[in-house]
């Protein structure tokens, strides 16, 4: 184990729908000069159920999870702002203070990192190699605001990238509909709020859209598809973050 091993949380988009940015974000460490370890057994963070009330199971997965994380003392680097906020500010309070469980969910919580955050100051942005003009639209999570609050790190990472041109689109800080079981649960506000923010994103004409948070990129991206919204864009894609700026260092992997 080096002194810069870290662990990383997959999250089940990623491991999902976005194994690209998964791959990009261990990329990113790599570069960063970080020993990256990824522990086969690990799931869900438990905020599926957690949301819906669901605690008995949150437990279970959250005591699997900080077992599985706690084997060595190591920073804990989760690529979405919404699974990192579900370890760092509600495992705790799935348990009883003063309990065993309790003082380990804390003791995680406070190692656990948001990975564009975490990586924000360490990136040797000296070796970028992709250096065209390029403009995104950037979209801040809901849990990147106002739970993790790391959507300043998030811009300036994006601001240390060569001609990268960050747009950020009106009325920002407002969800874009996914909200997990939200969507689900209030289909129609959902696909509303949904269609406010992607016409807002698409305003200034990027180049991409991009967003550290899967379940956002995976609700935005497919309303874009089905309302063939898409080709107003130059480019194909929604990015995860790690991705984008994977690619402004030349290591960004293949679809």
């Amino acid at each position: 184990m080096s002194v810069n091993s870290v662990y990383i949380f997959g999250t089940c988009l990623i491991d999902i729908f976005y194994p690209k940015a998964g791959l990009d974000a261990i990329s990113l460490l790599e570069l960063s000069g970080f020993d990256v370890i990824f522990p086969q057994s690990q799931t869900c963070c438990g905020q599926p159920p957690y949301n819906s009330g669901y605690n008995e199971q949150a437990v279970d997965i959250a005591q699997k999870t900080i077992h599985i994380f706690s084997q060595q003392k190591l920073p804990l680097i989760v690529p979405s702002a919404s699974c990192a906020g579900m370890i760092k500010f509600h495992y705790p309070s799935l348990f009883k203070k003063g309990s065993d469980d309790y003082i380990r969910a804390t003791e995680l919580a406070q190692r656990t990192y948001e990975l564009v955050d975490f990586l924000a100051e360490k990136l040797p942005y000296d070796k970028q190699v992709e250096s065209s003009s390029c403009k995104v639209s950037l979209h801040e999570s809901c849990c990147s605001q106002f739970e993790m609050k790391v959507s300043s790190a998030w811009k300036h990472a994006l601001s240390k990238l060569v001609n990268v041109e960050v747009c950020l689109p009106i009325l920002r800080e407002e969800c874009c509909g996914f909200g997990g079981t939200f969507s689900v649960k209030s289909e129609a506000i959902s696909a509303a709020m949904t269609s406010d923010k992607c016409r807002h994103l698409l305003a200034p004409n990027p180049d991409y859209i991009i967003s550290g948070d899967s379940g956002c990129l995976m609700n935005i991206g497919t309303h874009l598809r089905h309302q063939n919204l898409k080709n107003k864009m130059t480019n194909d894609k929604c990015l995860h973050l790690a991705s984008f700026i994977a690619q402004r260092f030349g290591i960004a992997h293949e679809s």
